[in-house]
């Protein structure tokens, strides 16, 4: 019953799904029993075929957050050019939050480094 749960804490909801998020990119595919296909590739092998590989990423990315957070909508994910020393990846994550209330627009900054961990911002 809708009336009984009261209204929805839109920050608690963005937390949620942050934390969410940066579980879900910090799996390697194939490492856990809930799916075959949860997390992300190993990003180590991207830089075999740059720049086709960040598009490649981009798709990944965007499709596993598809499957398994539905609370976001939306799904943008967009490389952020950096110059070449830096050992790192940034991109965006865009899209919007799906609440009773109404489409709540999300913006994340994520940076993937050297060692492939995600660290997501909101």
């Amino acid at each position: 019953e809708p009336e009984r749960r009261g209204w929805e804490d839109t920050g608690k909801i963005v937390d949620s799904v942050l934390g969410h998020l940066q579980r879900i990119l910090n799996t390697k595919r194939g490492n856990v029993p809930i799916a075959e296909d949860y997390g992300t590739p190993d990003f180590t092998e991207l830089h075999r075929s740059y720049p086709e590989s960040m598009r490649e990423l981009e798709r990944s990315i965007i499709q596993t957050i598809q499957k398994f957070e539905p609370r976001l909508k939306s799904v943008r994910v967009t490389l952020i050019p950096q110059n070449e020393e830096e050992l790192s990846l940034r991109f965006q994550i865009t899209g919007k939050l799906a609440t009773e209330q109404d489409k709540v627009p999300i913006f994340f900054e994520t940076v993937l480094d050297s060692d492939g961990k995600v660290e997501i911002r909101g």
